[in-house]
């Protein structure tokens, strides 16, 4: 009650206020003991939500617009998730929209930070002078990485299954789809067809031939977890079975044709 009586403007009592708050702010560290106290602390602070109070708001939002979508998540649900009244969040937000905005924004910040196609840039020498000698094995141990953040990172998982709800309603959610799973590909394996490690054919082509199968094998780790392990081995035999096949022969920069060496 010290947090409701400051209001009232008694000195001892705002001192106390502002004691209380400062005891509790270690809380928020807690998943969604923050939110919850949130509202009491920065009330008391006279202060904004930090970002570390926003996380629990932000993975209770995700969780409940990847199974019901945007559209049919409330504001009250999203209040109620973590035990807030709704005045709170429209006092920091303002519409639901805003909530939708500063949620992709920040999820595809760390996405970024994590993804091998959003981080290339094959015209910086930097980027490119550890990928000239890259193997087909250092090639599987990097996509297969890839893949393992994009099943285990809470968040990424959530939003992943988001985009698949919103992409047919939303033209936003659409072109995060096509960047996400179409675009980034791409160009990387333009960037690695540049360097010499893979066949000039049609680069579309090919990342259709290598990203389709590992999306299909990915959704179904989605939908049955049990069979990651599986999953897993056959994503990395169709790595290795890609670069084979794509593979440039050293000396005459043709491709590698398995089935005529093993004749």
């Amino acid at each position: 009650h010290w947090l409701v009586l400051d209001h009232f403007g008694k000195p001892d009592i705002a001192r106390g206020a502002a004691y209380w708050a400062e005891q509790a702010r270690p809380l928020a560290a807690l998943p969604h003991v923050a939110l919850k106290l949130s509202g009491l602390v920065t009330e008391a602070a006279g202060g904004c939500w930090t970002e570390q109070q926003l996380l629990p708001f932000f993975d209770a939002a995700l969780e409940l617009f990847s199974v019901q979508g945007f559209e049919a998540t409330s504001i009250s649900q999203l209040a109620e998730a973590v035990g807030i009244r709704k005045a709170s969040l429209y006092s920091h937000f303002g519409n639901k929209q805003a909530i939708l905005d500063t949620l992709l924004e920040t999820t595809l910040e760390e996405y970024d930070k994590h993804s091998i196609f959003a981080r290339a840039d094959w015209d910086d020498p930097d980027f490119t002078r550890n990928k000239e000698d890259m193997t087909p094995e250092a090639a599987e141990r990097l996509c297969l990485g890839q893949v393992r953040y994009i099943l285990h990172d809470p968040r990424i998982s959530r939003a992943r299954k988001m985009l698949t709800i919103e992409q047919f309603r939303n033209p936003r959610m659409a072109r995060l789809q096509t960047r996400q799973n179409y675009t980034g590909v791409m160009g990387y394996f333009t960037g690695l067809i540049r360097q010499g490690k893979l066949t000039a054919h049609d680069p579309e082509v090919m990342a259709a031939q290598f990203c389709l199968p590992i999306s299909v094998w990915i959704n179904l780790c989605d939908r049955e977890p049990d069979r990651e392990a599986e999953v897993m081995d056959r994503i990395g035999r169709h790595i290795r079975q890609f670069f084979a096949l794509y593979a440039c022969r050293p000396e005459t920069g043709k491709i590698t044709e398995n089935r005529e060496e093993s004749t």
